[in-house]
C-alpha cells in the first residue's frame, strides 16, 4: 500500500513504486491517495489538485502499468482514514498488503501517527531511503524507532530519482511558461498535458 497525496503524481513516485515491488516480491501496488481537505487544511498545501483529479492522473497511470492499482477508499470515507484502517480494509478486500513509504516519515512516526505498532506488527513496513538519509542509522539511534527494527525493511533508491518531488512539480507549473520542459522530466507523460492544460486554463484545481 502506498498512500500520500499524490499531489501531482511524479514520475518518483511510480518508478520507486516499481522498484519496491520488484525488491520486495510483491504483486502490485495499490496507490491510496488522500482526500483533498486533508491536503489543504492538514498538510497546509498551496496548491491541490482536486480528489477526481489526482483520481484520474493516477489511474491514466495505472491503465499502462499492469503492477499499479488505485484505491478509492480514502477520498471516498467521510473523514480521512488512519493508514492502519486503510490496511485493514485493504486487508478484508483480501490483499496482504505491507506499507511503503519513505524514510522522509519516520520522524513522524512516534508523535504524528495513530496504530504504528498495529501497522508493524500486523502488516510491516516497506521504507525507501530518500535524499542522503542512512535509514540504519536513523533506526539505530531512536530510542522509539530502533524498537521497530525487526517490523521494518529498508530500500535505497535509485539516484535518478531523488530531485523528483511533488513540491518541485508544483513550484514547476506555478512557472510553467519557463519550466515546461523540464517539468515534462518529472511527470508520467500520461498526465503531463493534463497538468500544463489545468494550470493554463486555471478553473480545475483549488488552491489555499
Amino acid at each position: 500500500m502506498f498512500g500520500g497525496a499524490f499531489n501531482p503524481p511524479t514520475i518518483a513516485h511510480i518508478e520507486l513504486a516499481d522498484y519496491a515491488r520488484t525488491a520486495v516480491g510483491a504483486e502490485y501496488v495499490i496507490f491510496v491517495p488522500t482526500k483533498n481537505a486533508y491536503i489543504a487544511d492538514e498538510q497546509h498545501k498551496s496548491y491541490v489538485f482536486s480528489d477526481t483529479q489526482r483520481l484520474a492522473m493516477l489511474e491514466r497511470i495505472a491503465g499502462r502499468h499492469p503492477w499499479m492499482l488505485v484505491s478509492h477508499y480514502e477520498i471516498d470515507s467521510e473523514a480521512q482514514p488512519r493508514t492502519y484502517q486503510t490496511l485493514c480494509h485493504l486487508k478484508e478486500e483480501g490483499y496482504q498488503c505491507r506499507l511503503l513509504m519513505g524514510s522522509d516519515k519516520l520522524p513522524e512516526l512516534e508523535h504524528g501517527w495513530k496504530f504504528v505498532e498495529q501497522i508493524t506488527q500486523e502488516f510491516g513496513i516497506v521504507c525507501m531511503e530518500r535524499s542522503e538519509d542512512d535509514v540504519a542509522e536513523i533506526l539505530k539511534n531512536d530510542a522509539y524507532l530502533s524498537t521497530l527494527i525487526p517490523f521494518i525493511q529498508v530500500l535505497p533508491t535509485p539516484a535518478k530519482t531523488r530531485h523528483v518531488s511533488s513540491t518541485a512539480v508544483r513550484k514547476l507549473l506555478s512557472e510553467i511558461q519557463a519550466s515546461y520542459v523540464q517539468l515534462k522530466t518529472m511527470v508520467p507523460t500520461e498526465i503531463s498535458e493534463t497538468l500544463i492544460q489545468c494550470v493554463l486554463e486555471d478553473e480545475t484545481c483549488e488552491t489555499e
